[in-house]
């Protein structure tokens, strides 16, 4: 069957847009602080709320398979929507920590009916080349998630509140485009009843496992070093006192990288095989964390930006590589299900990479943290080498 031209597009916009909501705060975090007397280490803490409302929200989504029974472009275009809403809360002037944890947590929640979704789509329009879709698609996540940033820096001359209104006013033309333009794909498979046993039932299938658990330790790393991102460039900054960075700008331009490299790693991978190019991702992304102290030591500028710029890269690379290869090895009827509850458990692990970088920023030497984020890809490359899975995932 031909799909029209203009699918992947209009799925890849509404995407970007969509998950603008992610690291709203993020962009405008300083402000947050300042104007509701937060604590310092705020930024930690608000990331891990959207993080928690997210899994809580995927685990429901799968459980209840969501997804799977309902139409996925309504169900994105009403996430999108009550997301917008609850982002454009954090303007209120009577917040507080707890109210902007509770904003933080709902728009996490409505998120998971954003990304895995997105995902559903995609998986449901396109069969061959899946892993050059989800690279543009995860792309668009990645440029949205930086987004805010770039905005911050933009905006420094009006009102920080003009980050919120745009990401919240994005989030809405993105759940409308996907509503108006994108039907139900010609591979989907509807989900006629309620089965509670499907979200658990796929990690029978080893491939699947030794997929999800490649997924599972890419995780660790990925948000983590996403949060992180404008903490190791103050923390390089505060130790060469003759560097000066644009702190917002650089953000953005190290997160949003990653949005190419994710396309170029699906191309890549339709040339060279998903698993191959997904594995090498995870081990340059390992170099780069057990590497970071040497880089936040060395007095060159430009070495220490492009290390971040290329661990930006291979840090989420692998991203859209992980997904194809769970679509690829699950029944068409629970794809949604399989997806939602893999991305969920995975959200639930960036949780504790989040917190324990948050507790040891005030105990330990910061330089040499963020190696703890190389756990995860050394777990994940254990699991995908297994000799079990080496010829089963490809």
């Amino acid at each position: 069957m031909k799909i029209p031209k203009y699918i992947l597009p209009v799925i890849v916009l509404a995407q970007f847009c969509c998950t603008s909501l992610w690291f709203a705060s993020n962009g405008v975090m300083n402000d947050l602080v300042l104007n509701f007397n937060l604590d310092t280490n705020a930024l930690g803490h608000l990331t891990s709320a959207v993080q928690f409302g997210f899994i809580l929200g995927t685990l429901l989504f799968a459980i209840l398979t969501i997804a799977d029974r309902f139409s996925p472009s309504k169900v994105f275009f009403t996430c999108a929507l009550l997301g917008a809403i609850f982002n454009i809360g954090l303007i209120w002037g009577e917040n507080n920590l707890v109210s902007i944890l509770s904003i933080r947590f709902m728009t996490g929640f409505f998120l998971a009916g954003i990304y895995p979704v997105g995902m559903k789509i995609a998986t449901d329009y396109f069969k061959k080349g899946l892993g050059k879709s989800l690279g543009f698609l995860v792309g668009a996540l990645v440029l949205g998630t930086a987004f805010p940033h770039l905005a911050k820096d933009l905006t420094n001359t009006i009102p920080w509140k003009s980050v919120l209104f745009l990401t919240s006013s994005l989030a809405v033309v993105g759940g409308l485009i996907m509503l108006l333009f994108v039907s139900d794909g010609p591979y989907r498979k509807a989900g006629s009843r309620l089965d509670l046993s499907a979200f658990l039932e796929v990690f029978k299938n080893h491939k699947f496992r030794a997929a999800a658990f490649g997924y599972f330790g890419h995780m660790w790393e990925l948000y983590a070093f996403w949060v992180f991102v404008p903490v190791i460039l103050k923390l390089y900054a505060a130790a060469h006192v003759n560097t000066t960075l644009n702190i917002s700008l650089w953000s953005f331009l190290i997160i949003g990288v990653g949005g190419l490299a994710c396309v170029f790693s699906g191309f890549l991978a339709y040339a060279k095989g998903t698993k191959k190019i997904a594995t090498a991702s995870l081990l340059l992304s390992c170099i780069c964390c057990l590497s970071s102290p040497l880089f936040l030591m060395n007095n060159s500028e430009a070495v220490f930006l492009g290390f971040l710029l290329f661990w930006g890269m291979v840090v989420v690379a692998d991203s859209p590589l992980f997904s194809t290869l769970i679509a690829q090895n699950v029944k068409a009827e629970i794809k949604g299900t399989a997806l939602t509850i893999v991305t969920c458990i995975g959200f639930l692990i960036t949780i504790f990479s989040i917190e324990l970088v948050t507790l040891l920023q005030n105990s330990t030497n910061q330089t040499f943290i963020f190696a703890l984020l190389a756990i995860g890809p050394i777990l994940g490359l254990l699991a995908l080498y297994n000799k079990k899975n080496r010829k089963g995932t490809h």
